[in-house]
């Protein structure tokens, strides 16, 4: 199923150079791998296509993601990856001076990525230049409390990605987003996102593809994130309905993406018809 766009998209599927692969919702679920998984990454490197799996999840790094995801069943490396952590901290990186001390609600990834770009975690609010608020499972009522303190002492608010939900094997659990939404209306602010939709991870993700947007595709289960953020930057936006959105969801929203598919599985028939590739194994 695809959305009326101008150009017919399955054309457009055949002249794709490099993906941009969301995880959660499109390559697993849990601790499960969605139908096609495999096969899609599989295709890409034997056709040597590149790809990054981009994710918002800023709580794990990219090594803890390239073994978390070999474990599950699809060979990676922590050069595989991309998270809004490393697109935060690169975004600091050119807007701050290393040493800056930086207040942050946030687990491995986030903490790790902003060490190896020269910053300073401070426990210390009022010290704080900027608040950098992730995801973190271990969050109390005091992180919430300094981290407001440190916008209200002027550091600048800072969110990894506005996701208000994460999938899980048996539903949704609170986000970064529901995060983040907490200290801003305590704060009374507007935060600075990174993440998608907003095109500064999106933009530094092409950078590293090297991949122009007008041949670059994005694959993701969020309607406002993945694929709005695809949209806004040029890029051939692809929903599977793996994740987040449904069927329904995506015929009501406003926002439209270039295809819509079932799980992996009909996003690689359809990409394998159109560079007239051996399709036989999708059926087995």
């Amino acid at each position: 199923m695809y959305a009326s766009h101008d150009s017919n998209p399955l054309a457009q599927l055949a002249g794709i150079q490099g993906w941009l692969i969301d995880l959660d919702g499109v390559i697993y679920r849990g601790d499960q791998l969605l139908a096609g998984a495999p096969e899609f990454v599989t295709a890409l490197r034997e056709e040597r296509i590149p790809f990054l799996f981009l994710t918002n999840n800023s709580s794990r790094t990219p090594a803890q993601y390239a073994e978390r995801l070999t474990r599950m069943g699809i060979p990676a490396g922590p050069q595989d990856f991309y998270t809004s952590s490393q697109a935060t901290a690169e975004y600091l990186a050119r807007h701050a001076p290393p040493g800056t001390p930086i207040f942050v609600i946030g687990m491995d990834g986030i903490r790790q990525a902003l060490e190896e770009a020269g910053f300073r975690i401070t426990s210390e609010p009022y010290e704080a230049a900027y608040c950098v608020v992730g995801y973190d499972n271990r969050i109390t009522y005091q992180d919430l409390a300094l981290a407001t303190r440190a916008v209200f002492a002027g550091a600048r608010l800072i969110g990894t990605n506005p996701d208000p939900t994460l999938p899980v094997e048996d539903g949704f659990i609170p986000g970064a987003g529901s995060i983040l939404a907490a200290v801003a209306t305590a704060a009374g602010v507007t935060p600075l996102i990174i993440g998608k939709p907003e095109p500064t991870m999106l933009s530094l993700a092409l950078e590293r593809l090297g991949v122009p947007a007008e041949r670059a595709a994005i694959v993701g289960d969020r309607l406002n994130t993945d694929v709005a953020g695809g949209l806004r930057l040029g890029l051939f936006t692809v929903l599977v309905l793996t994740g987040s959105t449904s069927r329904q969801d995506a015929e009501r929203s406003t926002v439209q993406p270039h295809l819509i598919v079932e799980d992996l599985v009909e996003l690689l028939s359809l990409w394998k018809r159109r560079h007239n590739l051996p399709t036989t194994a999708l059926a087995e």
